[in-house]
Order: C-alpha cells, then sequence, then structure tokens
C-alpha cells in the first residue's frame, strides 16, 4: 500500500510540473486550459481517492468531493471561457 502512496503522490508532482510548464511558457490557448483544467481533475480525485482514503468508502462520500471539484473546474473553464462568447 505504501508504494501505491509514493506511485500517486509521483504522479500528483509530475501533473504539477506539468501545469507549470504549459504556464511558464505562457501556451494558452483553449487546448491548454482543457487539458490544465483535466490534469487538475485528475490530481483532485487521486487526492480523494488515495489521500482522503475515500475509495474504500461508500459511493456517496466520494460522490461529493468528486462533484464539488467538478463543478469548480467547469465553473473556473466557464469564466474562462466568457471573453470568447462576447465576440
Amino acid at each position: 500500500m505504501e508504494n501505491k502512496i509514493k506511485f500517486v503522490y509521483v504522479i500528483l508532482i509530475f501533473l504539477t510540473i506539468f501545469a507549470y510548464i504549459l504556464g511558464h511558457f505562457k501556451i494558452i490557448n483553449y487546448t491548454f486550459v482543457a487539458i490544465v483544467l483535466f490534469s487538475t481533475f485528475i490530481k483532485g480525485k487521486l487526492i480523494i481517492d488515495y489521500f482522503m482514503e475515500l475509495r474504500k468508502c461508500s459511493k456517496v462520500y466520494v460522490l461529493i468531493p468528486t462533484i464539488w471539484l467538478a463543478l469548480v473546474l467547469v465553473l473556473v473553464a466557464y469564466a474562462y471561457y466568457i471573453p470568447s462568447l462576447k465576440t
């Protein structure tokens, strides 16, 4: 089990560095924003499942933070895409 947690931790670090690199090079278009938001969802889901240890719980307890995470990311995406809707 401990090795799995370490592997998840490495994945989280990799996804964070990936998002940082995309932001550092200022590669900002709709595709990369979607990629960063998707990687953020993956990171959040990994944290919910492994570090909060909710993967062993009832599905209701897993769905609550997962839906909250998805809602926040959808709102961030919508806020990013709002200016393009006006043109």
